[in-house]
């Protein structure tokens, strides 16, 4: 692994490659809302160097303007030089962190919960029990009303899945049905953490399709978080626990499959987390369940959907992983469905792992911006392929009016019942 000089020194290099071209800016949703250089990802590159080289006397000054960063990766994108600004991102926010803790119960929560609960399944699970009890006695509600529980948090979290829905997939390896014609690709899923307790059917759909086309899978018992909310939270030395973990738990496999854009965003960079090669071969044999799907076939034909269906893209998706046509190919193979465009469908939602918990206002903001977009395509359905943009999509065309159901792209890809 790295040292820490070593990681401080390259981090630094890689600002340098910034030509302060300015493409970036149109293209920042925290720029576009706020309108301001250093809420921008030219503006945070020039604060991040300015602290590496020294010239920034109290690093806690800056430290808000990189908190509003949704690490959304779309400068990424725009960027013509290549610059990694996620990673430098990542980085800063890791030195900021070890130099100083945040402070305050949001970042003492921030770290507890994320490491004891969310990181640890079965926490997590009994987490999830607890939530689904309060919500049968009413105490969600009564929570709610009198404001010991935030109403955007209220309203942004839907209803925790009866505990059927929330059983997880059994680990070990899965087989077709008999008839099925086999092929001659064996895969592994990453089943994720906060996609088990609250979107298990998207994982089980991700395993009927994938054992109707053909593919045996296997679900590692051992696996464990990806640890990008770690990451993103100024915490890597934790997520590299869990990446150990999960480089061990998917050894034996030669593709390792995920349906949440966030967590095969993290996966695929394993290599620049651990920095060995070990976590370089690992990212390396990870794919996102559509750009899997797309470069196999479909031997399946999914079940008919009449319906106007408008793709998101996730900016994990889209931005941190390159996959974009994908998911629309999959699509337009669904008999009966009409796949529209929407405004910028590749513009953050403002979820960004826990951000629009840490910064509702503008995430709320962004939020509202998306739901218009995609309102103003009149679509039957909205489809995409992260659990986060998932929820808040959801949220706000509710909050908006447009009684709009959102789904993973997975789950149109279903054979007929």
């Amino acid at each position: 692994m790295a040292s820490s000089s070593e990681s401080i020194i390259d981090s630094y290099t890689r600002t340098l490659d910034c030509v302060h071209c300015g493409l970036c800016l149109p293209n920042c949703p925290t720029h576009q809302v706020l309108g301001v250089e250093a809420d921008s990802p030219r503006g945070r590159i020039y604060l991040m160097r300015a602290l590496a080289e020294g010239r920034v006397e109290d690093p806690e000054s800056i430290r808000p303007f990189l908190d509003r960063c949704l690490d959304c990766r779309a400068c990424e994108t725009a960027c013509p030089s290549g610059v990694r600004y996620g990673e430098i991102l990542e980085h800063t926010r890791a030195e900021l962190e070890r130099a100083k803790p945040k402070g305050g119960l949001a970042a003492w929560l921030t770290r507890n919960l994320l490491w004891h609960v969310v990181a640890r399944q079965r926490r997590l699970r009994f987490a999830f029990s607890l939530l689904r009890l309060a919500e049968l006695l009413g105490l969600r509600w009564l929570a709610t009303k009198l404001r010991l529980m935030p109403k955007s948090m209220a309203e942004l979290t839907p209803p925790v899945p009866p505990a059927a829905e929330r059983t997880p997939l059994k680990p070990g390896l899965h087989t077709p049905p008999a008839g099925t014609k086999l092929r001659n690709v064996r895969v592994a899923l990453f089943t994720g953490c906060v996609m088990e307790p609250m979107f298990g059917h998207v994982n089980r759909a991700t395993m009927e399709v994938l054992l109707a086309n053909g593919f045996e899978v296997r679900v590692p018992a051992e696996q464990r978080c990806c640890g990008a909310l770690l990451v993103h939270a100024g915490h890597p030395d934790r997520a590299r626990l869990l990446a150990a973990e999960n480089v061990a738990a998917f050894a034996e496999d030669d593709l390792v499959l995920n349906n949440s854009a966030g967590c095969g965003c993290a996966l695929k960079e394993y290599d620049h987390l651990l920095a060995t090669d070990d976590g370089a071969a690992f990212a390396a044999k990870c794919r996102d369940i559509c750009e899997f799907l797309a470069a196999e076939g479909l031997t399946a034909t999914p079940a008919e959907q009449p319906l106007k269906v408008v793709y998101d893209d996730p900016c994990h998706l889209c931005h941190g992983q390159g996959v974009v046509n994908q998911p629309r190919e999959l699509l337009q193979q669904v008999p009966g469905i009409d796949l529209i465009g929407a405004n910028s469908s590749d513009d953050c939602c403002g979820s960004a792992g826990i951000y629009n918990l840490l910064q509702p206002a503008l995430a709320q903001e962004i939020g509202q911006r998306k739901a218009s977009n995609l309102a103003a395509s009149e679509p039957d359905m909205i489809v995409t392929g992260n659990p986060g943009c998932m929820m808040q999509i959801n949220s706000h065309m509710r909050r908006s009016g447009h009684l709009v159901p959102v789904r993973h792209p997975i789950e149109l890809l279903l054979p007929p019942q």
